[in-house]
Parts: structure tokens; sequence; C-alpha cells
């Protein structure tokens, strides 16, 4: 008697919900919390602070001078947006045309989505040519046996961008290079992420002389300017320390196991397009002269963000030359073939492949509209949730306080993305506050800029994250999959140097 096969039973799991989705949900809680957190504003007025031997400025808000929004009759207002609105005012549905087209040409929705098209389409035309990934494959050849060196080399130099002049959107380009160089050395595109765009988090974030962040947040404190830098920079070294064991670690485990990788499949795309790559290419006359206007564009681009402060007009500029130049040698010298209607092609091409991504930092902007926008002088649900918070924090005692104030700030960056528009916010509430509980300013800025600077690593409101994990083809649900421990080490780290720091006194 035969017996029936027991049916398979299929393994049950949850996929996670793609980007957009989970950007959805957070505008529809935000939406449903607006019929129960009123509106409130605060007074403003300008500091002025010392840094690097220029007198600077910066408006911040009045510490106790949050109201809330009443009618005449002195009841408390709830402004809850339209499901649909036609009058120009925030509306649910209205969110990802307003957070799209929100900001200017110097940042928010519109700068930073044109600055991730733009070198899209750039790097869309210098890939092309195949050059890069000719010159990748003969460099990873010749470091046969030494490759692995160059994961901690690319750490530190990232690292160190990040703590010196903040970088963190210039990682998008450079992500476009190592995802597909990591993928070739045997690792995959989530390596190439770690050692460019996470290795500035880590920089940014434990910065001694962070222009848009430490120096901002001290001189709004009232702090001075790169004060307390040798402890900073003790934190700053063991932070990048450990993400250079973590990377060495994570890419030999990969290299052994290829398929262990989380981004195995979207790898694939780089594996296709190294496969079609002439490793013995000859590099002649053009070949050199591309790498060579590619190696001089990026050292042009560190000079003019660090000498000039050139931003997102500047920067994406620079890389659309980078690019027309090289596509024009390429024309000229026919390599690849490539002629200008190739050009073209590679633009359209380049900056499509990073459309989703932009999308995403539209779609990002439009929450913090939802909540009525971050003008500190405006009756917005923003300022409101700042207030409370700055009150949950002022009955707790030091080392409590300190970590909530870490917390807070890491929270309240989902929404105040920007590191010098947060600390105009946060800090002349924070300071006075860590006067009370007896922590010390020093310690409050420590806390912000740490908060500031993690949230980064993981929150899909992030324009740098999202465009840089866009350029290496991972979806924003693996790398949380991915980094989510990490990301907790670095967190409880951080708690640590808190702790520390209010056992010290720091100051």
């Amino acid at each position: 008697m035969s017996q029936t096969p027991a049916p398979v039973k299929k393994a049950k799991f949850i996929a996670m919900p793609d980007t957009l989705v989970i950007l959805f949900g957070v505008v529809f809680l935000v939406y449903m919390f607006s019929f129960f957190v009123p509106a409130g504003k605060f007074d403003t007025h300008k500091v002025s602070y010392q840094a690097d031997g220029v007198t600077k400025s910066r408006t911040v808000v009045i510490a106790n001078s949050y109201q809330i929004q009443k009618d005449h009759a002195g009841k408390v207002i709830y402004n809850p947006p339209s499901i649909f609105a036609t009058d120009g005012n925030p509306g649910f549905l209205n969110f990802v045309y307003d957070g799209i087209t929100s900001g200017d040409r110097n940042g928010g929705a519109v700068g930073v989505m044109a600055f991730i098209l733009i070198i899209g389409g750039a790097f869309g035309i210098i890939m092309r040519t195949g050059v890069i990934e000719a010159g990748m494959l003969k460099l990873i050849t010749r470091m046969k046996h030494r490759q692995i060196l160059i994961l901690p080399v690319m750490v530190l130099l990232f690292s160190i961008g990040g703590a010196v002049f903040g970088m963190g959107e210039e990682a998008i380009a450079f992500a476009l290079i190592l995802a597909p160089m990591m993928v070739a050395m045997g690792y995959d595109a989530l390596t190439g992420v770690l050692v460019s765009y996470l290795a500035t988090q880590v920089g940014f974030a434990t910065s001694w002389m962070n222009p848009f962040s430490v120096a901002i947040a001290q001189g709004i404190a009232n702090v001075p300017v790169l004060s307390g830098s040798m402890f900073r920079i003790c934190m700053w070294a063991i932070f990048t320390a450990a993400l250079m064991i973590y990377s060495v670690i994570y890419a030999r485990s990969i290299h052994k196991n290829p398929r262990k990788s989380l981004s195995y499949t979207s790898d694939n795309h780089f594996r296709e397009q190294l496969a079609e790559v002439d490793a013995k290419q000859h590099f002649g006359i053009a070949s050199w002269s591309i790498l060579a206007v590619l190696f001089l564009g990026m050292i042009w681009v560190v000079y003019g963000v660090v000498e000039k402060a050139y931003y997102i007009p500047e920067i994406a500029t620079q890389f659309f030359t980078m690019g027309l130049i090289i596509g024009v040698i390429a024309v000229i010298s026919k390599t690849n073939p490539m002629k200008l209607n190739t050009i073209a092609q590679a633009f359209k091409t380049g900056a499509g492949d990073l459309l989703p991504a932009a999308l995403i930092v539209g779609m990002a902007h439009g929450i913090i509209l939802m909540m009525g926008g971050s003008d500190p002088t405006s009756f917005t649900m923003l300022n409101t949730v700042l207030h409370s918070s700055a009150n949950l924090l002022s009955g707790l005692n030091e080392y409590v306080s300190t970590i909530a104030m870490f917390l807070f700030q890491s929270i309240f960056n989902i929404f105040v993305t920007s590191g010098s528009g947060q600390a105009a916010l946060t800090m002349p509430l924070m300071a006075p506050l860590s006067d009370l509980v007896g922590v010390g300013r020093q310690i409050a800025v420590l806390a912000f800029q740490l908060g500031d600077g993690w949230t980064h690593c993981i929150m899909p409101t992030s324009a740098a994250l999202m465009g840089t994990l866009g350029v290496a083809r991972v979806e924003y649900g693996v790398w949380v999959k991915f980094i989510l421990k990490f990301y907790l080490f670095l967190m409880l780290l951080s708690v640590g140097f808190l702790i520390f720091a209010v056992m010290i006194h720091y100051s």
C-alpha cells in the first residue's frame, strides 16, 4: 500500500516592506498623531560665536519661549492636515508632491534629488567607458594577496573625511566605484557601503572639529568652539578602529562563502558588468587620461568642500563636469566604443538607476511637512514634540538625563536630518537643561553629535544613506537587517562614552 507523501510545509517569513511602504506608514502615523498633538512655536534670536578666528552667527530658539496655539476663547487648537488639500497647505495625500518640491537648489528635497540624479548620470557616463572596471580588476590582480588591506585604509580615509569636513553626500559618488570593486574582490556591495558611507558617519558622529555639527553646537551652547578635542579624538580613534575590525571580519566571511551575503542576488548586477570587462584591456593614453580626470576630479571635490565651502549645487556640477570630460575623451578615442549619443544614453541610464533613491528622499521630506515644517517661529507639531521632550528630560538624574538627551537627539534627527538645523533647534533647550541636571554643556554637545550621527546610519529619511544604498543596489530592508547588530553596538558604545564623560566631569 503506497503512502501519500506529506505535503511540504512552506517556510513562513515576513518580508521586509519596501522603503516607500515604510515611509508611507510613518506619514500615516504622523497624520494620526496630528489629531492629538497641538501646534506650538518658539521665539528666536541670533547668537554669535567664534570659529576658526571668525565671528559667526546663528538664529536659534529661545528657551522657555514656547507658546501653544489657542483660539480667542483660550482653547487649544489642533491642526490635522486635510486628507486632500487644494489650497497649498499640507495634505495627507499631498505629501509626495509637497515633499518632492520642497527646498531649493541648495538643499531640501529639490536640491538633494537633483544632486543624486546628476551624480548618477555622470557616473553612468564614466562607467560606460569600461575603463574604471578594467582598472579595478588590474589593481585587484596586483594586490591579490594584500587586497584585504584596502578595507581599513578606506575606512580610515572616509572616517577622516566625515570628521574633518562633514563628508556625507559625497560618499554616494565613491560608493559607485567601491560597490562593484568590493564585488570584484570577492566581497559584496554591503562591504562597499561599510567602508565608504558608514565610515563617513563614524567620523561625523565622533568628530572633534566637524564644522557642521560640533562647531555650531558648541557655539550655540556657549562652549568654546573646538574645545574638549582630546576626548573626542580618542573616541574617534576607538570607533574607527571598531569599524575597521568589523569590516575586515565581515569581508573575510563573505570571501569564504559569497552566498552568505544578504546582497548576493542584487550583486549579480555588478557581476554581470564585470564579466563583460576585459581584464587584459590595453591601457593607452585615453584610458590613463580617463583615470587621471577621475582622480583629479575627486581631489577637486575635496578641495572645493574644504577650502571653498562648496555644497550641493557646486559638487553636482563638479561631477557633471567630470562625466562630460571623460565622455568626450572616450568619444574621441573611440573607447568601448562610444559616440555622442552613447554619452546621452549613459547619462539617462545612470540617472534612471538612482531615480528610486531620489523619490525616497522626496517622500521623506514630506514627513516633516506633515508635522508643519521645521520653522521654530511657526505653529507646528514638531515644535510641540521638541518642547515636550525637553520637559520630560528635566526631572532625571545626571546619568539618565545624559542618555535620554542622546536618545532624544537620535530620534529627533529622523525629522530634522540637517546637523546644523538640529543644533539650532535643540541646543538652546538642551544646554540650559544640562545645567539644571549638572552634567555640563560639553556633554550636552557630545550627546547631540552622537545622536545626530548614528541616525544617519539606519533611518530612511537620510538622503545620503538612501543615495548610497541606491548606487550600491542594496535594498533598504536588506541594509537594516545587515547593519542592525553593529548599529546597536555603536549606540551602546556611545552610551559608554557618555557615562564616562559624566564620571570625569568632561568639559
